[in-house]
């Protein structure tokens, strides 16, 4: 018979330790308590343990110090740690540093069984509990990449909110659909909001629905995008460019669980997980009074940084490789390869659009080729072409919004009151705007003025 794996489970609560080694002996495992990372690390001394379990908050050591002292003699001895919901982002530090993985308190069984399962798995005995595969559209062999998406793996088990910053381009939707299907969700819906595409004026009604006769043109009752997405989970896009007056309504609905639609005199429970992104730098724009601190701090429980495709010079001849395949067999095209010439003008440009750019210059590059192998003739038109300039139809229009307040502004040297006349906007909306753009009035005005 075959012995049963040994945990070390650690806690100052006597209660809760006896209430994870009960969870744990039921399982099928054997566990050795300690009631402090000090005689945690004593019973290290005694018994060889195929995991640790640590609480994170303890008198004397906590689990961070007891996990750095847990790799300094036993450095393949898998770590988890449990804690409070609030210090999620203490953990995800933690992971950062090289433990295992974290649960949230209270946590279910069958989550500690499955982080178990995988700790067991990898730090050795067991056989591997084998990977979903919950990633496979983002491509990257990348090291950076690929901490940010093993920082994805360990949160997407959890319900915390996840912030992802990244350029425009640098794939934040793709992220946000993995941690989706990573999670216990993944049969729920995912909707994506871009908040910087739909109207100020559309984009509460579109979020959180409205009744019959709650404006002008609401002839029926319309269910919100939240209410859809129930029991699974919304993403929230270019959440910088959110008005303010939404920003308020967001939170209430983080706080309380549940919306109301516009009109609507009752609120509905929901239950959903979100996720969010910008490219906006959003503790400046907290700073600067532009984004609410309460709001930003219920959406940057987990924080995930995606490096742009410049610092991602190795995955690009994977994604060329990738894109090519895909989309010579969408225009049914045989393209199978590049000119040295050509290739070297795709790995030496700068790429400012990151991956939506290149998929679009391989795009193009594929629907115009006639030969097999794709000249550098060819590559260098569709590097000076439209797909070059114009990533995609949200940054046209952004782009066009704002060459068009330029030139308000310039013709009203910078008077607020008459460029939002000539927009036939009101000030305060029209204020909102300048602030998207980050443009300042000031700067249009003449010098002797």
């Amino acid at each position: 018979m075959r012995a049963r794996p040994l945990i070390l489970a650690v806690d100052d609560d006597p209660a809760l330790l006896q209430l994870l080694s009960m969870r744990l002996d039921i399982e099928g495992f054997n566990v050795v308590g300690a009631s402090s990372g000090e005689e945690a690390l004593a019973k290290l001394a005694t018994c060889q343990p195929h995991l640790v379990i640590t609480d994170m908050q303890m008198g004397g050591m906590d689990g961070v110090a007891l996990f750095e002292s847990v790799r300094r003699s036993h450095p393949t001895l898998p770590v988890i740690i449990l804690t409070a919901h609030g210090s999620v982002s203490h953990a995800v530090d933690a992971l950062r540093r090289g433990v295992f993985g974290y649960l949230t308190k209270p946590f279910e069984a069958a989550n500690l069984l499955a982080e178990v399962t995988r700790a067991l798995g990898q730090g050795g005995g067991a056989s591997p509990v084998p990977a979903f595969d919950w990633s496979s559209a983002i491509i990257t062999r990348n090291a950076a990449m690929e901490a940010v998406l093993a920082e994805a793996r360990m949160v997407a088990a959890q319900d915390a909110s996840v912030l992802i910053n990244g350029p425009s381009g640098s794939g934040k939707e793709l992220l946000a659909q993995a941690i989706h299907q990573a999670s216990p969700r993944a049969p729920q819906p995912f909707i994506a909001i871009n908040c910087g595409a739909i109207p100020e004026n559309l984009l509460e009604s579109e979020l959180f629905g409205h009744v019959k006769g709650a404006f002008t043109g609401a002839a029926r009752d319309h269910k919100g995008l939240f209410a859809a997405a129930n029991g699974g989970t919304v993403f929230l896009d270019e959440i910088g460019d959110m008005p303010a007056s939404l920003q308020v309504k967001l939170l209430r609905v983080l706080q309380e669980r549940t919306v109301r639609p516009v009109g609507a005199l009752q609120a509905t429970p929901i239950d959903v997980r979100i996720v969010s992104a910008t490219h906006r730098d959003l503790e400046h724009e907290t700073a600067e009074g532009r984004f609410r601190q309460d709001l930003y701090y219920r959406l940057n429980v987990v924080n995930l940084a995606l490096p742009p495709l410049s610092a991602r010079v190795d995955d690009i001849p994977l994604l060329i490789r990738h894109f090519t395949t895909r989309l010579a067999d969408k225009y049914g095209k045989r393209v199978n390869g590049y000119a040295p010439d050509a290739m070297e003008l795709l790995l030496g440009h700068s790429w400012p659009g990151n991956v939506r750019q290149l998929l679009n210059v391989i795009e193009k590059v594929v629907a115009l080729a006639s030969s097999e192998i794709v000249p550098s003739a060819l590559v260098q038109r569709a590097l000076q072409g439209p797909a070059s300039a114009i990533s995609s139809l949200e940054e046209a229009r952004r782009t066009f919004e704002r060459d068009y307040l330029i030139r308000l502004l310039k013709v009203t040297r910078g008077n607020v009151t008459q460029a939002a006349r000539l927009a036939k906007r009101n000030r305060s909306d029209f204020y909102s705007l300048l602030r998207r753009h980050e443009l300042e009035p000031g700067d249009f005005k003449d010098k002797g003025d």
